[in-house]
């Protein structure tokens, strides 16, 4: 089933980019949304598919359908969560390492998305479609630490607006390979899907996208640093590509690292350590933090006391 609205472009809204105009019109949908709804050929102007870039003209008679979220189908499984906060219209999560976010291919099961189900009883987002319910962001299955889930399509577009126009904070803690010299970077690399492995990414010009992180170091052991990582940009394993990019990959990093790590981990030392965002409701601003993973601690606890000796 999907629902079909038509839009009769005013003077006012002549020459915005079609995406912007969707977004502005229709209430509830984000230009990300908009976008995903063009790219799929979703919006047409006289049974013509239009490009996202397109600049809408007075009295443009623009065609949108806009598919109804499915019935989930997914098992609701009863996974412990560590939930930081919950209201009616948002939940943040301390997801634990070795989760899968989401649904796919070989984890169908035990993902944070399944443990969702359970916990909200299926009162969540649909509009990232049946396998990402209430989704707004990722982190990765090895990375720890916070995430917003949107329980309701209103909280879902108004966090991702925020995620789009780069006003929802984001902060990790790192531990990587090396001593870095300065205390602060800025890097600014584009990040694409690697051409030879098309499961990893890489820093490339060829159909990549703007990626940007802020690098504060906050602590140095000789051969390993500890720095607080801030997203401008939020590109599929941004940190760990770019990290690994200027020779300082994560400790634990086993698809971007050395090969040979001092330390038994199971994954990255990698923790989403504080967010911050507008409240979709109140219009209030939140902020959370939370404690590193004992894993991570007991690495820096050992790594000062070789300091200390």
């Amino acid at each position: 089933m999907s629902d079909k609205t038509v839009l009769t472009v005013t003077k006012e809204d002549e020459g915005k980019r079609l995406d912007v105009y969707i977004a502005e019109s229709l209430d509830n949908l984000s230009r990300s949304h908009a976008a995903k709804l063009i790219e799929e050929g979703l919006v047409t102007k006289d049974a013509t598919i239009l490009n996202k870039k397109y600049k809408v003209c007075e009295d443009d008679v623009i065609q949108i359908i806009v598919p109804q979220p499915q019935e989930y189908n997914i098992e609701a499984q009863d996974i412990e969560l560590d939930v930081v906060y919950e209201d009616k219209d948002l939940l943040v999560i301390n997801k634990k390492q070795g989760m899968v976010v989401h649904p796919a291919p070989g984890n169908y099961d035990g993902t944070l998305v399944n443990a969702l189900m359970k916990h909200c009883k299926g009162s969540l987002s649909g509009i990232n479609g049946v396998m990402r319910p209430g989704i707004v962001h990722r982190i990765d299955k090895d990375t720890s630490g916070l995430l917003i889930v949107a329980k309701n399509d209103e909280a879902h577009t108004f966090l991702s607006e925020q995620l789009a126009d780069r006003s929802l904070s984001r902060e990790y803690y790192a531990l990587v390979n090396g001593n870095i010299k300065e205390d602060e970077l800025t890097l600014d690399f584009p990040i694409g899907r690697n051409p030879n492995d098309r499961k990893k990414m890489c820093v490339t010009t060829k159909n990549a996208r703007d990626a940007k992180t802020f690098v504060t170091v906050l602590e140095r052991f000789g051969r390993y640093t500890l720095v607080k990582c801030k997203l401008q940009t939020g590109r599929t394993h941004q940190i760990r590509v770019h990290m690994a990019h200027i020779a300082h990959s994560v400790v634990g990093d086993k698809t971007y690292g050395i090969k040979k790590e001092a330390f038994k981990l199971e994954g990255q030392l990698l923790h989403a350590k504080r967010i911050e965002f507008i409240h979709p409701r109140s219009k209030e601003k939140m902020e959370f933090s939370c404690e590193l993973p004992d894993y991570f601690e007991d690495v820096l606890q050992k790594l000062r006391k070789m300091n200390m000796e």
